[in-house]
């Protein structure tokens, strides 16, 4: 069935609890590293010497990079080139992706061998500092946490502009916010590959000993979040073009609300105490609060082109409820920043580059001086329903990949495989 350990965050571990985490425009969870673990003594009555010997290479090196890439990737803006030209996120995601296909040989049904191995992993938001389980979905589990964890990171890099040569910051190009779309999708493949598909076979006695890091309601919050902060490129996009309407931008906006309020209600669930976990809650209150100020924003547009005095009625109070959600957005953005560990806020992006100032000229040129005199709470209460509109941004569709050839071969040599 597996067996179960933790060390607790005080006992003088390897985890390193970083001050300040630089500038953010993707939340990206701490990179939970794996420690070294032996292969040999559980496996090697029961496997050939060369996959015993190919499973503990290819973790080896998983953990070589990983510990390197945690300590640079979310603190530096520079991503980190390798000497053939690929990007450190690129290898390190090359990595896990080779070690999976050999991994899951241990899964297979019938198998003895999917509870043989501890597998350790350090932890990033839970109190222990790291946990340690004797089952194989386990390890599959904490392989595709972190491979969406990369993916975050690189979306991050990709929507922080750069300065050029003569000191000015640089607009993220359009091929940017393309790519980190695509990077996010995939981002949300992983995860959403973990909770119906890797989750599900961890039994329900070691599902509890997980860490919160890989708890369900955490996997599902950063899964909504990478959907949620796709739309908000999106809408972004929309903004740029003069070919997008008014309609497909309040679409946009009222379904980033959705993801968002999804994320909202998933990560509330969360037993955090602090630290990485507590930041990311407070990350995703700040961006639920920007999504409804969009929303509100562009509902508000499209009410005032109707030619009664009840539409302009309706218009106002959803655009001062734009105005009251963007005030408490940058009231939240500011206690996310001084959260520990701190970051610090990039030039205004996404639809907030726009809205921010948008949002405050319009209501002013269109709300009536008493109506503005209305306190916070009876203008959020007056505020009109959003529309619903059907969510159209999915996760990538990820599966499992086949297992590896060499699988073949020792599920044909009976006695170099003892399986049941």
């Amino acid at each position: 069935m597996g067996c179960f350990a933790s060390t607790p965050s005080d006992a003088g571990g390897n985890r390193r609890r970083v001050k300040s985490i630089g500038e953010l425009a993707v939340f990206v969870p701490g990179f939970r590293i794996p420690i070294g673990v032996d292969f040999t003594q559980p496996l090697g009555d029961s496997l050939p010497k060369s996959l015993v010997n190919r499973l503990s290479a290819l973790r080896t090196r998983i953990v070589a990079m990983a510990m390197h890439e945690a300590t640079t990737a979310i603190k530096s803006k520079q991503k980190l080139i390798t000497r053939n030209g690929t990007s450190t996120f690129s290898d390190l995601l090359q990595a896990l992706e080779d070690y999976l296909p050999v991994l899951l040989g241990l899964t297979k049904d019938g198998s003895q061998l999917k509870d043989k191995v501890q597998y350790v992993w350090l932890n990033q938001e839970d109190d222990d500092e790291q946990t340690t389980i004797g089952n194989v979905w386990y390890e599959v589990l904490s392989v595709l946490h972190l491979m969406a964890t990369i993916c975050l990171a690189e979306a991050n890099y990709l929507l922080l502009p750069r300065k050029s040569e003569d000191g000015y910051l640089q607009r993220v190009s359009e091929e940017n916010r393309r790519r980190s779309i695509d990077v996010l999708l995939k981002a949300a493949g992983y995860l959403d590959c973990s909770i119906h598909h890797v989750l599900p076979q961890i039994p329900l006695e070691l599902r509890r000993n997980l860490p919160v890091d890989l708890s369900e309601e955490e996997l599902h919050a950063l899964c909504m979040q990478a959907l949620g902060q796709g739309v908000d490129i999106q809408l972004e996009m929309a903004i740029d073009s003069p070919k997008a309407t008014l309609a497909v931008k309040r679409r946009l906006a009222c379904e980033m609300v959705k993801y968002w309020h999804q994320a909202q209600d998933s990560i509330l669930k969360v037993p955090f105490s602090g630290g990485l976990g507590e930041k990311h809650r407070l990350f995703v209150k700040w961006k639920y609060a920007e999504a409804k100020a969009a929303a509100y924003y562009y509902h508000g547009l499209i009410l005032d082109e109707g030619n009664t005095e009840k539409f302009h009625g309706m218009a106002i109070a959803a655009l001062q409820a734009a105005e009251e959600f963007l005030k408490e957005s940058k009231r939240a953005c500011e206690v996310f920043h001084v959260a520990p560990p701190t970051s610090r806020s990039p030039p205004p992006w996404g639809s907030m580059k726009f809205l921010s100032d948008k949002i405050p000229k319009d209501v002013s040129s269109k709300a009536h001086t008493t109506q503005d005199l209305y306190s916070p709470e009876r203008i959020l209460q007056a505020a009109p329903v959003l529309p619903d509109f059907a969510l159209a941004l999915n996760p990538d569709e990820y599966q499992l990949p086949p297992l590896d050839p060499i699988w073949n071969k020792v599920m044909s040599n009976k006695e170099d495989f003892k399986y049941k």
